[in-house]
């Protein structure tokens, strides 16, 4: 059973209910969740991919990002290493999903200057409902058409290179608030360098792998983010950690994501 050990005046077992409540987005504006997990030792990934790092805890709580989430967002390369196919909700999200009135299936935005989605991609020709592309004018019109032919939704936001602080509100223009980014890396950096993110969603996998993988954010420098720990669960060795972002850092025209090196 998952233990709540932080904040520790409510420390205590949690039932599936509570770990829900815990994990629910705001409603009041919009929310932007990263979700990560890495091993004790610090890397995001095991023979290039995160599946091996994710544990029974940390996959009910990425499984609850998405459910409450109104769309997905992820860079294009994570997807295809990934094989992400958008969300196919089961009986159990449905029913989650009506008690807190959100759409049955939310879509996945997918970030890309176009090199690394080709138009059959199964993020965007398996998802249940239309993938969003969010991309840059410089992707060749082609591809953009391509992507369109296949059933995606394509959102130019930026010149030469993805212009986050331009793409999230486009997501937010289209009533989707809560967002949920699943990574990789270079996506969250350049969120991170455009102050987008509220939150950090963060699994300490009991395991160490040493080796030469990366760390969570990735990137040009940015300044410090101060974070504030909002709650910590533990269950099983497996350590589920949320971490605010200060609210008094609203966007800014932030850095540009080229999603290439996007794991």
């Amino acid at each position: 059973m998952m233990h709540q050990i932080w904040p520790a005046e409510h420390a205590r077992p949690l039932d599936d209910d509570e770990l829900e409540r815990l994990y629910t987005y705001p409603l009041r504006q919009r929310w932007l969740a990263v979700n990560f997990v890495a091993s004790a030792d610090g890397a995001v990934e095991v023979g290039g991919l995160a599946r091996p790092l994710s544990t029974p805890p940390d996959r009910k709580v990425l499984q609850l990002g998405s459910d409450l989430a109104d769309v997905l967002l992820i860079g294009a390369t994570t997807a295809m290493v990934e094989g992400f196919r958008g969300v196919h909700p089961d009986r159990h999200t449905l029913a989650r999903r009506r008690r807190h009135d959100l759409a049955d299936t939310p879509p996945t935005a997918v970030v890309t200057t176009g090199r690394s989605l080709p138009p059959d991609a199964p993020v965007i020709t398996r998802a249940r409902v239309p993938t969003i592309v969010l991309t840059c004018a410089s992707a060749p019109e082609a591809t953009r058409r391509a992507w369109q032919d296949a059933g995606a939704d394509v959102v130019v936001a930026g010149e030469d290179t993805v212009d986050l602080a331009a793409a999230v509100p486009a997501l937010t223009g289209r009533g989707l608030r809560r967002i949920d980014c699943e990574g990789g890396p270079r996506l969250f950096g350049a969120l991170t360098a455009a102050r987008l993110v509220d939150e950090l969603r963060l699994t300490v996998s009991p395991l160490l792998t040493a080796g030469p993988a990366g760390r969570i954010a990735t990137g040009p420098p940015v300044r410090t983010t101060h974070l504030h720990l909002a709650s910590a669960v533990a269950e099983d060795g497996t350590l589920l950690l949320r971490y605010l972002t200060r609210p008094d850092r609203p966007p800014r025209p932030g850095r540009v994501v080229d999603d290439a090196n996007d794991t």
